[in-house]
């Protein structure tokens, strides 16, 4: 190279370089992830159930270990722990179902009153239609339907698959959930001896993730409880059927970030106009509406936030992109994931404090029979007072 020629990469401004850098480091980043995306999608029959596995552990393991902690086996303490689980879904199916024998044929009984009541309102109401368009309304819906019988056969076909491999997927989930509650700690001692030296920070990191994961579920599942209360209080008090099975449908579609509520609502608001008539199913509606801005503005932001360490808007935000990247399920495991991210990463990072030696206390004992003590509180045996010194080994 000639010495007045400059070298290539001296023509581009050092900040220039520096952005060129990072961005194809995003890029290879982008690239990573996106392969990674894939697979988990084509593997998602297994993933989305050790995923679920990872939240149920998380909102189980405390009972576990205090069972542990009382004198229970592992193996014990983790039966006891689903069994707990298994006794609360089950009472809660059979009070729901209970109830909603008792209940349904009133409710059928409102919602032909109601339908009649409608039906004489579109008559003799504003609209004023004849019983002819009603009719003729039926017979294009019916028409519809028998023109699309095909594709609604191969919809119950796909639904049939699709059940089938949900019921796998709870087979496969009850067995990782019952796992990780009893081999949680065994497994992550596994997994760490892949990372030789760097076992220490993926420890660190690891432990931090799960308890960033835990709050999480714990929070969510405060703020899903206190929507499917308030909602079924307003339900009872209106004197709406089948009100205890509505809350729970509300409190479970609390987990699934818009549309869930969006469906529970419209079940529950159905249900309230088919059984008290449109005035009360509209101002079902406006409560709902209010309270579920409350939820996503104030409780989601406060008390989820709060567990997470989250700024109420970081929420907000983090929502809104993971809805927009990946739909429903995307707003789902967004905030969980950011969080993770957020606390997690730094900790593969940070150099784990340096351990000071220990130097004698300055302060002389009380007296001379009694045991001197070093920093951290704990007696120790006084020194030799005869005249030979201590041997090396020799207490």
């Amino acid at each position: 190279m000639k010495p007045d020629q400059e070298p290539l990469w001296g023509l581009v401004p050092p900040t220039l370089a520096k952005m060129a850098a990072w961005s194809a480091c995003l890029i290879f980043i982008g690239v990573v992830a996106n392969y990674v995306f894939g697979i988990v999608a084509m593997m998602r029959i297994i993933a989305l159930p050790v995923a679920v596995a990872l939240l149920l552990t998380a909102l189980l393991y405390p009972l576990t270990r205090q069972l542990r902690a009382s004198g229970l086996r592992a193996i014990y303490a983790t039966w006891a722990t689903m069994l707990v689980a298994f006794a609360v879904l089950g009472g809660t199916g059979w009070i729901i179902g209970a109830r909603a024998n008792e209940e349904f044929p009133g409710l059928v009984k409102q919602v032909r009153q109601t339908a009649k009541t409608v039906e004489g309102w579109l008559y003799t109401g504003p609209l004023h239609l004849q019983p002819y368009q009603l009719s003729k309304w039926v017979d294009d819906i019916a028409d519809m339907v028998t023109a699309q019988q095909r594709q609604i056969t191969t919809t119950v076909l796909a639904g049939t698959v699709v059940l089938v491999e949900v019921l796998a997927s709870i087979v496969l989930l009850l067995f990782v959930t019952f796992f990780l509650l009893k081999d949680g700690e065994g497994i992550w001692a596994w997994f760490l001896k892949a990372f030789g030296s760097v076992a220490p920070r993926v420890d660190r990191a690891g432990r931090t993730a799960w308890v960033t994961l835990s709050h999480y579920v714990q929070g969510t599942v405060a703020v899903a409880a206190v929507h499917g209360v308030l909602m079924g209080i307003v339900l009872a008090i209106m004197g709406v059927p089948l009100w205890a099975a509505l809350a729970v449908l509300i409190f479970l579609a609390s987990f699934i970030p818009i549309v869930g509520i969006f469906f529970a609502g419209a079940v529950a608001t159905l249900v309230t106009l088919g059984a008290r008539g449109p005035i009360y199913a509209l101002i079902f509606l406006g409560i709902l509406l209010v309270e579920q801005q409350l939820e996503n503005h104030v409780l989601q932001p406060l008390i989820v936030g709060r567990a997470l360490h989250f700024h109420p808007l970081a929420i907000i935000i983090v929502l809104a992109v993971g809805g927009i990247l990946a739909g429903i399920a995307g707003a789902v495991v967004a905030v969980p994931i950011a969080a993770i991210l957020y606390r997690s990463v730094p900790e593969l990072f940070r150099d784990s404090p340096l351990e000071l030696p220990r130097g004698p206390d300055a302060a002389p004992p009380a007296h001379p029979d009694e045991p001197a003590r070093t920093g951290d509180d704990s007696p120790v045996s006084p020194a030799p007072t005869s005249g030979k010194a201590a041997r090396p080994g020799q207490a």
